[in-house]
């Protein structure tokens, strides 16, 4: 039996979609129950990522019939739309994972005990040099040795010293992260890398919009890393290996449709010379967590964008993962390691 509940959470700050802004995160929570026990997930659609909540629901509610008429185990695997795909696979995965008592990064075949995982602090694309370096100070002094930038906004040349200003003021030891969401042409993406370089930033992700493999990886070997973030909607990771088009992909289980697809795409990624990075569609906690649980099954994880519990305005339940000095804790508990309620 599979039971689902709506809900919306507020964001702090609007999102921005080519869609328009979104105000507040909304899906479904997911419950299953799994040789007696119950497992809780979560669907949260992201237009122009996923699915649309309606598109959504109807998944879900196809799913049910499907299983109805043979079982969970195909109504899974039929089951397409990636949002939908989330929240029933979580459902399944922390209510054997419950069953088993351990931890959900232990069922999910994390090999060690993993207590805490490091994660970035993030910067948006609206500061000028001047605010953007006072930002990445007060992460710095927050304990976040990793910091991640957005830009695109205000130009190149504007980007580049956002980026010179951030370096000055942090210093060398800092690992540094661009992100441009895809905003620049190829031959802006080349300049750009070029400075980058002798700034030494880490990585740039999504540099040219997503289709672009070709322009990918064209603009990879130029002393920064490339990573794809949005080319993950538009592709999937075995054409994006064979493109030869990225050094890093930033993974988000909600887009691609659950905890174990994103672990077997992560292991696919390391197997060909691709680090994966761990990320959310500013989910709600129980996606977050799963998230969390996700990266902590990876071996030697870099750090991962899910510090975002902060950009909402209420939430499902109390977090479970709190950051302390950039690194997340894992929860131990069974399953997820939280309760929601009804």
């Amino acid at each position: 039996m599979m039971q689902t509940e709506p809900f919306s959470v507020g964001l702090q700050t609007p999102l921005e979609t080519a869609r328009g802004s979104i105000e507040s995160r909304e899906g479904f929570l997911v419950r299953v129950e799994y040789e007696g026990t119950e497992g809780v997930g979560e669907a949260t659609p992201l237009v122009g990522w996923t699915e649309s909540k309606a598109e959504c629901e109807q998944a879900l509610s196809r799913a049910t019939e499907v299983a109805a008429a043979l079982d969970w185990g195909v109504a899974l695997r039929k089951l397409d739309v990636p949002a939908a795909r989330h929240g029933l696979s979580l459902a399944f995965a922390d209510a054997r994972a419950r069953s088993a008592t351990m931890p959900l990064y232990r069922s999910l075949g994390g090999a060690t005990e993993q207590t805490a995982i490091p994660v970035n602090g993030t910067i948006g694309a609206e500061a000028d040099p001047q605010g953007t370096a006072d930002r990445a100070a007060a992460l710095v002094d927050e304990g976040f040795d990793c910091l991640k930038i957005k830009v695109g906004l205000d130009g190149i040349e504007e980007d580049i010293e956002r980026i010179r200003a951030v370096r000055n003021r942090v210093g060398e030891e800092v690992l540094l992260r661009v992100d441009a969401n895809g905003a620049w042409t190829k031959s802006e993406a080349a300049t750009a890398i070029d400075a980058f370089a002798v700034l030494d930033v880490s990585y740039i992700e999504q540099p040219v919009p997503a289709a672009s493999l070709q322009e990918l990886r064209t603009l990879r070997g130029r002393g920064v890393d490339v990573a794809v973030d949005e080319t993950l909607v538009a592709h999937d990771i075995e054409t994006i290996i064979e493109a030869n088009a990225a050094d890093v992909a930033v993974l988000k289980p909600m887009v691609l449709g659950g905890p174990d697809l994103t672990l077997a795409a992560a292991r696919r990624c390391r197997e060909a010379g691709i680090e994966p990075i761990l990320s959310t569609t500013i989910d709600a906690v129980v996606a977050r967590t799963a998230a969390v649980h996700v990266a902590a099954a990876i071996p030697d994880v870099q750090p991962c964008g899910l510090a975002t519990a902060k950009w909402l305005t209420t939430d499902l339940a109390p977090d479970p993962a709190p950051i302390t000095a950039g690194r997340m804790q894992v929860p131990q508990g069974a399953g997820l390691g939280l309760e929601v309620q009804p």
